[in-house]
Formats: structure tokens, C-alpha cells, sequence
């Protein structure tokens, strides 16, 4: 049987759940609590604010097995007791169940207690589209011995009948929860995910939403609800004829629109640039030669450029910190990877990355 071309707007099992998720609970860490776990909710000082914990949690698993990204996060808490607690919070977005998931709660909640001798909780949140898969536990044993761990759970596919509910709650995570259920929901339905697209970036106006929740929920859901290019077309001409009625500044468009654009604009300077400054090089050392190098250096010029605006988008003045060292790099494979990184990454720091990874001294090999 052949495989179905995958298409814009139809998700497989490469759809880019965690970025955005990622996003969500770093922003509505407290309403993610309160609407899922509200008794943990209930005994947390939130007066004394929380604290993630991401790189401590990337250095212990680190030395884990590489594959597909997991949305893990590990979050520093004070109890109205006095008494400090780190939450491990794991979000399960894989399309279907993976069985070594109990097990992974298991191990990063031992190597964490391991190596910094802390009161760990683990809790998940399951957002797969399997309603039987439900594991809660990890454990093994044998002549009296016994280890595991337990763990609440929730599965957003329970909440599938209370549509109605989510729409109309005062917690912002409720409409993450929905625009994730509407995804799963509209999977071969792009004509029916376009409404509701344009009904839940429409309901954060009436729902009286502080400005910046509405900001990043609106992005969360431009984000996952991906549509063909046509139906994306007509949600942002609706969107956009919306803002303009409603008066509302805070839904920033540009954004959005501005971080493809600049992606493609780089890429266009750049070519436009090379073929000058080729066409230039080439009259006075060589058309081939010239041509091949001003190529180069217009597409790198163009790629610079298009990395300034995403990052200045992405990230505000935080992420222009990081031209000075982009500049440094004359790689056009790297500074590609690191425009395209630019959407998905979270911190300026995970934008760093892609061009300091390569730089780790290599150990020196063994001679006998």
C-alpha cells in the first residue's frame, strides 16, 4: 500500500506539538496547576513565586537516550507550609501511547532525587489520541524487593465532551486544552479546524483576557492549529477584518506574519545580493568564480538579515544580544539552521546552541 503524502495542515506523527506546549507552560505555569492538579495548586505559596528548573533538568538527562523531544519541566515551588518542593512535570504529545513512558517518569524523577537529594512530585499530562492509554505507575520486584513509583495523571481526551465548558472558563489553560482537542479533532478536516481556528482566537477578545495572555494564547493556537495555505489565507484576512473592528493592538499580527517574512526575506536578499555582487566579482576576476562567491557572501548577508528579525520578533532586545556572536559565523548551512531554529527555540540560549554544539573539543584519541 502506498504512503499517503503528507500534506500542509494534516498532522502526522512528525506535528510539532512540544514547541508550543513548551510555550503554554512556561507562560500559564500557575493555570496549568489550577485547572489540572488544583489540590497541588491549593498548597502552593504562589506569593513567593516559582522557579524553572531547565537546565538543571537538561544536565540530568542529558546522557538519556536522543529521539523525539519529550515537553518535561521542572519547576521549583514554595508550599504555604514553609517547606520547598520541585515539581517534574511531564507532557505526553506523541500521537499515540509509547510504552516506555512510565518508565522514563521513573528514571527522571530517581536521577533528580539522586543528584540534588530533593522531594520530587511527578505528574503528567497525557495529550495522545488513545483513550485506553492510561499509565500511572512503574515499577519491578522479585524475592521481597520492591521499587517503582506512582503518579497522577490527566488525559485531555476526558475533557472532549466539555467543549462548552472550556470555552466559557476563566482559566486561560482551558483554552489551551481546547485548541489542542479541536487539533487532534480536525485532523482531516482542515475546512472545520479553519473555524475554529477563527472562533477560539475570537473568543480571547470576549473572554476579557489580560492583553498578554491573549498575545500568547493567540500564538499557541496559530501554532498548532496549522491549516493549508489557502484556508490560512482566509483566517488571516478574518482575523485581521476582527482586530480591526474590535480595536484590539494587543493581538499582534505582524509577529507572526513578520518572523515568515523575514525568514524569506533573508533568503531572498541573499540571492538577490549574491547574483550582484557575483555578477560584479565576475566582470573583473572571473564570471564563475566571482559569481560563486558573491553568491556566498549576498545569501549570508541575506540569512543575517532574516535572523535580526526573528530574533528581534521572538525574543525582543534579548535575542539581538546574540548578532555579535551569529556574525562571527560564515557557515551558510549553520546560519540556515540557526533562522530556522529561531520559532521553535524557547530561550535565546537554545538558539545559541545550534552554533556552539559543533565547538566542544573533541577527546583526544587513545594510542596504544
Amino acid at each position: 500500500m502506498a504512503k499517503r503524502k503528507q500534506t500542509r495542515g494534516t498532522d502526522g506523527p512528525r506535528a510539532d506539538y512540544d514547541s508550543p506546549w513548551k510555550e503554554a507552560l512556561d507562560r500559564f505555569f500557575e493555570a496549568c496547576l489550577a485547572f489540572f492538579f488544583p489540590q497541588a495548586h491549593a498548597d502552593i505559596d504562589w506569593s513567593r513565586r516559582y522557579e524553572m528548573l531547565d537546565k538543571e533538568f537538561q544536565q540530568i538527562v542529558r546522557k538519556a537516550k536522543q529521539g523525539r523531544r519529550y515537553v518535561d519541566k521542572l519547576v521549583k515551588v514554595w508550599l504555604k507550609s514553609g517547606e520547598e518542593r520541585w515539581l517534574l512535570i511531564h507532557v505526553e504529545v506523541q500521537a499515540r501511547k509509547e510504552g516506555d513512558f512510565p518508565k522514563r517518569m521513573y528514571v527522571y524523577n530517581h536521577r533528580i532525587f539522586d543528584r540534588y537529594d530533593r522531594e520530587v512530585i511527578s505528574l503528567a499530562i497525557l495529550a495522545d489520541d488513545d483513550p485506553a492509554w492510561r499509565p500511572s505507575q512503574y515499577g519491578y520486584g522479585r524475592w521481597g524487593f520492591r521499587a517503582g513509583i506512582e503518579f497522577p495523571i490527566v488525559k485531555l481526551l476526558d475533557y472532549a465532551p466539555r467543549c462548552e465548558d472550556l470555552e466559557a472558563s476563566p482559566n486561560p489553560f482551558a483554552t489551551v486544552v481546547l485548541a489542542h482537542l479541536k487539533t487532534l479533532e480536525t485532523r482531516r478536516a482542515p475546512a472545520e479546524r479553519q473555524s475554529w481556528k477563527v472562533r477560539l482566537v475570537k473568543g480571547l477578545h470576549e473572554r476579557g483576557f489580560r492583553a498578554e495572555d491573549v498575545r500568547q494564547l493567540f500564538r499557541f493556537i496559530d501554532w498548532i492549529m496549522e491549516l493549508p495555505t489557502p484556508l490560512e489565507t482566509i483566517f488571516w484576512q478574518e482575523i485581521t477584518q476582527y482586530q480591526e473592528e474590535k480595536r484590539m493592538p494587543f493581538i499582534d499580527i505582524a509577529e507572526r506574519m513578520g518572523m515568515e517574512k523575514g525568514m524569506e526575506k533573508g533568503m531572498e536578499k541573499g540571492m538577490e545580493k549574491g547574483m550582484e555582487k557575483g555578477m560584479e566579482k565576475g566582470m573583473e576576476k572571473g564570471m564563475e568564480k566571482g559569481l560563486e562567491k558573491g553568491l556566498e557572501k549576498g545569501l549570508e548577508e541575506g540569512l543575517l538579515e532574516g535572523i535580526a528579525v526573528g530574533l528581534d520578533l521572538r525574543f525582543g532586545k534579548e535575542g539581538l544580544k546574540l548578532l555579535p556572536e551569529i556574525r562571527q559565523v560564515q557557515d551558510p548551512k549553520v546560519l540556515r539552521a540557526i533562522l530556522l531554529a529561531i520559532k521553535a527555540a524557547s530561550t535565546p540560549d537554545e538558539v545559541r546552541q545550534v552554533w556552539t554544539e559543533g565547538r566542544r573539543p573533541k577527546r583526544p584519541r587513545r594510542t596504544s
